[in-house]
């Protein structure tokens, strides 16, 4: 019995490093468990994802997909580990990554329908990735239509990646403010707008739109973030960029906003330009 409780308590503390982004403080707890079960194998792929070795990632999350094979959220985060590997490996064996990525996403919603994060990975494989690899505006649209059905803000935002898709801009524009208005609080669906502002040259706007993102979260690192990012990706306010991505590698980040690695490439970008 104070084998089993210590082996929580590890767990616990693991996964309390983990949403602190201290992906090599959980490892170490989680490699001197006595026991490693599905959760256990789980923790240390999703930390190994988060360090970016996305080959010990997929190690481990096979693990706990093989104990646990009928739950929705480790198979939706394997089919995420093979996406990094096929975004992050050779023309050769991306193909067999993506595929299998696919197969995870697509057996994640079998699993529960109802899994909201296993649709969205999966309507946005079935967005971007070729035929070929299974992909088509057709099942994506299938897929929008699941969102839909469980949550009318998500599937707005489908909507509107969709439109944009097609080059549908103003039809994408009001999508997304469908979504807002759907989730007022939803902090994301204001950065998409500002994005989508960004893409089509309307600077103004998308300030504006940041300015809103920045009242509803203040302080937020995922605003910070993509503000940073907007400015960079409309080269303008360069300095004002490198202050803001500066200012998000101090901050304490969690492992569902954008990584500190990304953060540092747009940083050389921006020395370098």
């Amino acid at each position: 019995m104070a084998l089993a409780s210590a082996a929580g308590n590890g767990l616990d503390e693991a996964r309390k490093l983990y949403h602190l982004s201290d992906f090599q403080g959980s490892l170490k707890i989680l490699r001197e468990l006595p026991r490693q079960d599905a959760a256990v194998w789980e923790l240390i792929g999703k930390n190994y994802y988060g360090t970016a070795d996305f080959k010990k990632a997929t190690d481990a999350l096979e693990k706990a997909v093989a104990l646990d094979p009928r739950n929705s959220d480790t198979t939706l985060w394997l089919g995420r580990a093979y996406g990094r590997r096929a975004e992050t490996s050779s023309m050769l064996t991306a193909p067999g990554y993506a595929s299998k990525a696919r197969q995870y996403f697509e057996r994640a919603t079998q699993l529960n329908p109802d899994n909201l994060e296993a649709q969205s990975d999966l309507f946005e494989y079935y967005l971007e990735a070729p035929g070929f690899l299974g992909g088509g505006l057709d099942k994506a649209t299938t897929t929008a239509a699941q969102m839909a059905r469980i949550n009318a803000s998500e599937g707005y935002w489908a909507q509107a990646r969709l439109a944009e898709k097609r080059k549908e801009f103003a039809t994408a524009e009001a999508h997304l403010r469908q979504a807002i208005d759907s989730a007022p609080q939803q902090v994301g669906r204001v950065l998409d707008l500002a994005r989508l502002f960004t893409k089509q040259g309307r600077n103004q706007e998308a300030d504006q739109t940041l300015a809103r993102a920045e009242r509803l979260a203040p302080n937020s690192p995922r605003v910070v973030f993509a503000k940073a990012e907007i400015y960079v990706k409309s080269k303008r306010n360069l300095q004002v960029a490198k202050q803001l991505l500066q200012q998000y590698m101090s901050m304490t980040v969690t492992p569902e906003d954008p990584s500190k690695a990304e953060a540092e490439k747009l940083l050389r970008q921006v020395e370098g330009s």
